[in-house]
């Protein structure tokens, strides 16, 4: 059947509206970011791509990449020796033979961002540091993280070790999707036996919707520091690398992004946006319906364009919930995302072939006279 792309008008769904347009904001880190989470529009950049020094925000990654691996925190680890190998800078100040439990180790790796945590971590769920580095690295490469390269869990400088704000950013949403990787990041503090950990994002309880994240710090990556902050439904991150300033510029890109920027809903999960004629029943149309919502961030005066992609006409039987077609949104050029378009309700082939027909015109017609069939039969082949 004949595919065509058609576009539908549905203003209430594509005006961005949002109140007055802010001013443009500006941070001094060497590179920065703010992006919206769930479409990943970014909303501001400097040399964002740029490869840097990023510190102790790399324990990020090492925590999802810890939690994925060994989902059961409660696993209790006992501190060796050799774990503790090359543990500088930050710590908890473990010791050989302790024993904690993997969720105390990781609140003291976000929290308190103990370098020596990360290296019982890593060691603990990889079985070493280099295998838990080639996981780091796989499942950066998964996340799109593309110019990083991770050589240890705890953001020490070493040779080779770098990441950008764009690539952190990524890295950030992915935990905040992770419920265990943002519970541990949004606690003010938590204690483990006489061990308390105090979370050194100051924007927690000082900011409105902040949730999250790390901070970090080496003489060569200056500060580095990255945060989450949710309002109205709407996820922001921001990353800054090298910024004396950073709680402050933090703050000011958040301002920036909510008032610029709103969380629109671009289509509904089961609202009707269009029917198609049907073939072969004598129910004559079908309804087609979005099967998941879709949202974007729009700052006043952009429009987002709706095309629907479906056939010309629908061949029963139709069973509801069946793909249909698709749904593409676009600002300009950019494609700003889709979803699956279904059937809204199941139609059934009636309309019978002429042998079935002929076959039950028989049935009602046996016992009468052959005069009366011969009045049908023609009709029937008229049909």
């Amino acid at each position: 059947m004949r595919k065509g792309l058609a576009a539908a008008v549905c203003a209430a769904l594509l005006v961005g509206g949002c109140g007055a347009q802010a001013a443009q904001v500006e941070t001094g880190a060497v590179s920065a970011i703010l992006v919206e989470a769930e479409s990943g529009r970014v909303l501001y950049e400097k040399n964002a791509h740029e490869k840097r020094h990023i510190a102790s925000i790399t324990k990020l990654l090492t925590a999802l990449v810890a939690v994925e691996s060994s989902p059961d925190l409660s696993q209790v680890v006992t501190v060796k020796q050799e774990w503790l190998a090359g543990a500088e800078g930050s710590s908890i100040y473990l010791a050989v033979g302790e024993e904690l439990t993997l969720e105390a180790l990781l609140y003291g790796l976000l929290l308190e961002s103990g370098n020596d945590a990360a290296q019982v971590v890593a060691t603990f769920c990889a079985g070493d540091v280099e295998t838990f580095m080639e996981w780091m690295n796989l499942r950066a490469a998964d996340l799109g993280m593309t110019d990083s390269h991770f050589v240890n869990p705890s953001g020490l400088t070493a040779e080779g070790h770098c990441s950008t704000a764009y690539d952190m950013a990524l890295c950030a949403a992915a935990c905040m999707r992770n419920e265990t990787v943002a519970r541990i990041v949004a606690t003010k503090s938590a204690t483990f036996g006489t061990r308390t950990f105090t979370n050194h994002n100051k924007l927690l309880g000082t900011y409105d919707g902040c949730v999250g994240m790390k901070t970090g710090y080496t003489e060569l990556a200056g500060r580095t520091l990255v945060t989450c902050v949710e309002r109205d439904g709407m996820r922001l991150i921001a990353v800054t690398l090298h910024d004396r300033q950073d709680w402050e510029d933090h703050k000011a890109l958040y301002d920036y992004g909510f008032s610029t920027y709103t969380r629109k809903r671009l289509c509904e999960k089961d609202r009707t946006v269009r029917t198609l004629p049907v073939t072969g029943s004598l129910v004559r149309f079908v309804g087609v319906a979005p099967m998941t919502e879709l949202y974007y961030p729009l700052a006043e005066g952009e429009e987002a364009s709706v095309f629907l992609e479906l056939p010309d006409q629908a061949a029963a039987p139709v069973r509801a919930g069946g793909i249909a077609g698709r749904m593409e949104f676009y600002l300009g050029r950019e494609r700003l995302g889709g979803v699956y378009l279904a059937y809204t309700g199941s139609v059934d082939r009636n309309v019978f072939l002429r042998r079935s027909l002929m076959e039950r015109i028989r049935e009602m017609t046996q016992g009468e006279s052959a005069g009366v069939m011969g009045v049908l039969l023609p009709m029937m082949a008229g049909r």
